[in-house]
């Protein structure tokens, strides 16, 4: 999706105050939920990548630490 950002400040400039309070929230909770998928897309990196050290061999290693 091509956004055209100069037209979306003069929209912005259109609206009133309550509203503009409104899209300030909209943009907080879009920014939280991009930030909250990142944050799931790491977690599950973590868990596929602990699958690769869950193996008897790195098992028996690490019980003689």
């Amino acid at each position: 999706m091509n956004v055209n950002r100069e037209e979306l400040k003069r929209m912005i400039d259109h609206i009133s105050e309550q509203e503009v309070a409104e899209l300030l929230d909209f943009i907080g909770y879009l920014n939280m939920k991009r930030e909250r998928e990142a944050l799931k897309n790491l977690e599950q990196a973590c868990l596929t990548s602990m699958d690769f050290w869950d193996n008897p061999v790195d098992d028996e290693v690490w019980n003689d630490v």
